[in-house]
């Protein structure tokens, strides 16, 4: 799953970026309002963590925008304001939650995970011919047969299905799942799609990862 992260204390940012993505999301991180309003609104994601106190543009703003212009996706707030007052401006502004600064790790993972859940009930599970993903159980299937991935290749699959049919560069895949923008060139990628393949293709006749010789990789049937 992807959660977008705009926190301008870049320090907090980085904490909670990495913190998640042990927990194995795909996670973006925006400084500011004006940028994180426009990554918001241009990309499918699960769920957004928003600072309050942002340059640029107050997470407040931007979250009256996303909601004005229908976008539903689940909203954290992050906030060093803790008063009741601040916290009914949050939810008033259509923030699902709110969680006052300082805080542990532990309690914004339990609520990003019950958000996330919240979110299941109206997000379909991904599908694409007998595969199957469930982003909040993360439980992957092909033909009924459950399917062990590590963090990365979760990842990777991920990106897989939310852009079937489509040609995937290796730039696109480092720059999405990796969020690097280490050389291209590199066999990094290809291991990696070579270990997904052992996982969700060798054992079935019919095979869903396809090379795109000296470009990249497709997701069809």
């Amino acid at each position: 799953m992807r959660i977008l992260v705009v926190e301008d204390e870049k320090k907090v940012a980085s904490f909670v970026k990495m913190g998640l993505e042990e927990e194995s999301y795909a996670v973006d991180v925006s400084y500011d309002g004006e940028e994180g309003g426009i990554l918001a609104e241009t990309n499918p994601y699960d769920l957004i963590i928003l600072d309050i106190m942002l340059p640029k543009k107050s997470g407040l703003s931007v979250l009256r925008e996303l909601r004005d212009k229908g976008i539903n996706t689940p909203v954290l707030l992050l906030t060093a304001l803790g008063t009741v007052e601040d916290k009914v401006a949050g939810l008033n502004a259509g923030a699902d939650d709110y969680l006052a600064k300082p805080f542990m790790f532990s309690e914004l993972l339990a609520r990003v995970r019950s958000l996330l859940r919240r979110g299941g009930e109206k997000s379909p599970v991904l599908k694409f011919a007998d595969l199957t993903m469930d982003p909040v159980t993360r439980k992957v299937t092909r033909s009924g047969v459950d399917i062990m991935l590590t963090s990365k290749e979760y990842s990777l699959l991920d990106y897989f299905l939310r852009r079937p049919n489509q040609v995937l560069t290796r730039t696109m895949i480092s720059e999405h799942v990796w969020e690097s923008d280490f050389d291209a060139v590199t066999n990094v990628i290809d291991v990696y799609v070579k270990h997904l393949r052992n996982k969700i293709d060798k054992e079935f006749e019919k095979k869903l990862i396809h090379t795109v010789w000296g470009v990249g990789y497709i997701l069809k049937e």
